[in-house]
């Protein structure tokens, strides 16, 4: 291309990105169909009054669907909420209903006589059939240049019986079936030509003119250009001006739908995977309200803050034994696990004989940090069992900083502090 023609055409295009209110210009309409016809969503800016996106489909296409329709607004399909169940998808996702496209152009009937004869390429042929062949044909020139037609054919079909290695002598016979509107008869003889010479440009040309005429514009266009690569003449340009809209109007529904029917079948993919993944998630939740249901005795399940529920299974490596006498108002038997051997009688500051004393609250242990983590440092543990055992072993761990400052908080626990 020019390249003035590409910098008016690169300077046209940044107008339109910045203003794209030009588009609506009637003049330019062919290039907003042209951007819609490759999927390109424009404002509305880009429409005149009366107008609004896709109008321009409802001038080149009988719609018997439209785009909106083949999206199924799929983005809130999945629920989030715990437990809950895809809904079950009954329409048909399998097929994309085709709009009719409108061609110019006009075509013919296709003409189902019997196949018109033939020559036998077996068969020898003499300079005496070449030299008879090329009279018949001659005849049949000038009853063409009289419109005698059928005539024609008459001559013709005997200068192929004389010599049916000739490639020219179909393309011939071609040409004047296109003239008598009977393209399916050209098309054999196109056929036959093509055969005897893969170049044979009357051959190709006859038969994209055929294919026009019946319709098939794309397998025409590429017929015709290849005639006119081989050899170009006035004719094949003016029927080209004709046959390649069509095909690329064909050609442009064929992408379009083709991409709807992609995007379609994204969607349906799309919906499958939402759906297992909404029943995986009704199924996990439906488990673990099982497990919930039976890890709760027959009375039910412990409040919430309590020991079993603060810590599952007890303090951390188990005090064996439990508390002698159990925990005033707590939970009688001792505590899960409990702790070694009883609480020894005077253990601890403010204790009473064989139990725990009264104004114990064992939250005041379960809340705090810092004991909770010490009971799980196997080392602390052991020295408070130590400790349990025999109050007197107390002395040994004083200088162990780890231990000391436990069993003094310990301590004034069981003595009343906070």
């Amino acid at each position: 291309m020019d390249a003035a023609k590409l910098k008016e055409l690169k300077f046209f295009v940044q107008q339109c990105k910045g203003n794209p209110s030009i588009l609506a210009d009637p003049s330019i309409s062919f290039f907003r169909e042209y951007l819609e016809s490759l999927g390109c969503k424009l404002p509305a800016t880009a429409y005149g009054s009366g107008e609004s996106p896709h109008a321009s489909d409802a001038k080149t296409y009988k719609a018997s669907e439209s785009d909106e329709d083949l999206d199924d607004g799929d983005d809130d399909y999945f629920d989030a909420n715990v437990g809950s169940k895809a809904p079950n998808r009954t329409e048909s996702d399998d097929d994309v209903v085709e709009s009719d496209i409108e061609l110019e152009g006009e075509t013919v009937e296709p003409d189902n006589e019997p196949p018109q004869k033939m020559g036998d390429a077996s068969i020898e042929v003499t300079d005496e059939n070449r030299d008879a062949s090329q009279l018949a044909k001659g005849k049949a020139m000038e009853a063409i240049s009289e419109s005698k037609l059928d005539e024609a054919i008459e001559h013709l079909t005997e200068a192929i019986l004389l010599n049916p290695s000739s490639a020219i002598m179909y393309g011939s016979r071609a040409s004047v079936f296109i003239k008598m509107k009977k393209p399916n008869a050209a098309i054999r003889d196109a056929d036959a030509a093509l055969e005897i010479n893969p170049d044979s440009a009357k051959g190709y040309k006859s038969r994209g003119m055929a294919l026009a005429m019946l319709g098939k514009w794309e397998e025409a266009a590429k017929d015709l250009h290849i005639a006119s690569k081989l050899d170009y003449d006035e004719e094949i340009g003016a029927v080209l001006k004709k046959v390649e809209p069509n095909a690329h109007k064909i050609e442009e529904h064929r992408r379009k739908y083709d991409r709807l029917r992609k995007e379609r079948e994204d969607k349906k993919v799309e919906r499958e995977r939402l759906h297992r993944r909404a029943e995986a998630q009704a199924a996990y939740e439906k488990a673990k309200k099982k497990e919930q249901s039976s890890s709760c005795g027959p009375s039910g399940c412990p409040p919430t803050g309590g020991c079993s529920a603060s810590m599952p299974g007890g303090m951390p490596h188990g005090f064996p034994g439990g508390f002698p006498g159990g925990m005033p108002g707590g939970m009688p038997g001792g505590m899960p696990g409990g702790m070694p051997g009883g609480m020894p009688q005077g253990a601890f500051p403010g204790s009473m004989p064989g139990g725990v004393p009264g104004n114990i609250d064992m939250s005041n242990i379960l809340n705090d940090p810092e004991l909770m983590a010490a009971f799980k440092d196997p080392e602390v543990m052991a020295a408070l069992q130590d400790v349990m055992k025999n109050p007197a072993n107390f002395a040994k761990h004083q200088a162990n900083p780890k231990v000391a400052p436990i069993i003094t908080k310990m301590m004034g626990k069981f003595g009343g502090g906070k």
